[in-house]
């Protein structure tokens, strides 16, 4: 039997790996580029009468007749005049118009959430993402916080982590020690209501600075950094949502310790299932070292298990599903949704996107359907979770609590529809 002739492959040195670096920002720019041509970067999408009626809630006659008004806007009609399109900015200042009750009351302020779990591939950026989404189309005003290097977050925002982003633009600066606020950083995105902290592979440099100024500085506490950061624009927003690395790192530990809450995306699958559970080891061992240790506590206001990529088709998840609902059926609550495996967040993804930048979906109307509704579920679960603890802190304030609604709305001591501007 006649052997093949391998050729041994060259020797690879560190200048080779920095040339197949920068060849791969270039193909990524102009994969960039081609995906969201022709101004090169992402555009909201724009809502038609009908779509706009139904997330009002609304019969479309009703939204008509209330144009009539001219308090909000009109939208614009198309060349021929037979159809009327309202951009992001306008669909959100109708929805903060019906949803007045239902956004932030006066006293309260931005609830902070993490999307986290030790293992990637999970639909924790995809989450992220999308109840920030899903959230300002409800009338909340949300800021994301990008925490992971790699910054797939940012990168969904139609922003190149690797050639546009900057240390300046991270939380970089604020884990040196060089800023004390997160205010520096913050940038509006394509998507009107949500404001980004975006991040870039420099931010590696935090898992070294946050320890090496817990040896320097005297009474510092590393875990502390972000919390500390953001509570200057606490007041400006409604909800701040926090993308972390797959790891328990330093960053991570910061997000989780700012947070009032912490969702984690885990598929129904043997190995996610495992690696969920040493996060909650891990993690009960650290805060026992960090907090318990020095006399301190921190409560957080909901832990959330959210179904991912869950294959309707595998018989294993099934069972793995069953274990999930039995692992947290106490404290953390495993939501009452599903995030579907589909092919409708696999195309969006492709083009830098999610079920909520699709305008037009080409493939299966009931398949895109399903991933929507999925969206639209977790998203409303979590708005609910988000009003109480606004109820929570007006009570801890002092606020009468026969005068906040079922919503969280302080009653008669605000204008209908008053908050922060969006």
């Amino acid at each position: 039997m006649s052997r093949l002739s391998i050729k041994a492959p060259a020797p690879i040195g560190l200048a080779d790996i920095a040339d197949q670096a920068a060849h791969s920002v270039e193909m990524m720019s102009q994969i960039r580029a081609a995906m969201l041509s022709p101004t090169t970067t992402k555009a909201a999408p724009a809502w038609n009468l009908s779509q706009l009626a139904q997330l009002l809630g609304i019969e479309k006659g009703s939204l008509t007749h209330r144009m009539g008004r001219g308090d909000l806007p009109a939208g614009t009609l198309n060349d021929t005049g037979n159809r009327r399109q309202f951009s992001l900015a306008e669909v959100r200042a109708w929805v903060r118009a019906y949803r007045s009750d239902s956004l932030r009351p006066a006293g309260a302020e931005a609830v902070t959430i993490s999307i986290a779990n030790f293992k990637g591939g999970v639909g924790k950026t995809t989450s992220a993402i999308t109840l920030a989404q899903g959230l300002s189309l409800l009338g909340h005003r949300v800021l994301v916080i990008d925490t992971d290097p790699q910054g797939s977050l940012t990168t969904l925002f139609g922003i190149l982590p690797d050639a546009e982003v900057e240390e300046q633009d991270t939380i970089l600066p604020l884990v040196m020690g060089a800023e004390t606020s997160i205010r520096y950083a913050i940038r509006p995105t394509y998507w009107d209501g949500i404001d980004l902290v975006p991040a870039s592979p420099l931010l590696f440099g935090a898992e070294f600075a946050l320890p090496a100024r817990q040896t320097k500085e005297e009474g510092f506490e590393f875990w502390n950094v972000l919390n500390y950061g953001i509570d200057d624009v606490r007041p400006d927003y409604d909800v701040i949502v926090i993308d972390t690395p797959p790891a328990l790192s330093y960053t991570t530990i910061n997000a989780l310790l700012a947070s009032n809450g912490i969702i984690m995306p885990l598929p129904p699958s043997t190995l996610d299932f495992a690696s969920a559970a040493q996060f909650w080891s891990l993690f009960s061992d650290l805060t026992t070292q960090l907090l318990t240790n020095r006399g301190h506590d921190k409560q957080f206001d909901f832990m959330n298990i959210l179904l991912s990529r869950v294959d309707s088709s595998d018989a294993t998840g099934a069972i793995v599903k069953q274990w999930i609902q039995s692992t947290y059926a106490s404290r953390v609550t495993v939501l009452p949704m599903e995030i579907p495996k589909s092919a409708v967040t696999a195309s969006a993804t492709v083009e830098f996107g999610t079920v909520y930048d699709i305008v037009k979906y080409d493939g299966n109307a009931r398949t895109f359907k399903r991933a929507r509704d999925a969206y639209d579920l977790m998203v409303g679960y979590i708005e609910t979770s988000i009003q109480a603890v606004w109820r929570r802190q007006l009570e801890n304030s002092g606020v009468d609590s026969a005068a906040v609604g079922r919503s969280g709305k302080v009653l008669n001591r605000s204008t209908p529809g008053e908050g922060r501007a969006a």
